[in-house]
Order: C-alpha cells, then sequence, then structure tokens
C-alpha cells in the first residue's frame, strides 16, 4: 500500500477558486475599511461644527485685586 502524495491528482481550477475568493473577501474588507473611514470623516466634522466658540476675556479681568496688608 502506498501512502505517498505524489500520486495525488490535483485538480487544475483549485487554485484559480482560491485567487476568487481571497479576491472577494479582500473587497469586502476594503469596503468595510472605506465605510468606517467615511463614517470617521462626517462624525468629526459633526462634532467641529456643533462647538460652542470659546468665551471672550473681558478687558476688566483682574483690574480689581483685594490686598490685605
Amino acid at each position: 500500500m502506498n501512502i505517498s502524495g505524489g500520486n495525488l491528482s490535483t485538480m487544475p481550477g483549485a487554485g484559480q477558486g482560491a485567487e476568487v475568493l481571497t479576491a472577494a473577501l479582500s473587497k469586502k474588507q476594503q469596503q468595510a475599511d472605506g465605510a468606517a473611514a467615511l463614517a470617521l470623516i462626517e462624525g468629526a466634522t459633526q462634532s467641529s461644527s456643533a462647538q460652542t466658540p470659546a468665551k471672550s476675556v473681558t478687558a476688566t479681568l483682574g483690574n480689581n485685586v483685594n490686598v490685605y496688608v
């Protein structure tokens, strides 16, 4: 009984099927990455426009100082 793998025939289209599957999975991953990036960009632009501007400092700030001797 010979158990070596040298006598086994290989399927000629098996390599192409694996390449197609790999390409399809890669495409789905790239689409998911792109959607996540767009969601991140949209979230960043919405939060920056919703922020209120900082309050301006008045000219009288610090003019009244209580000093006890």
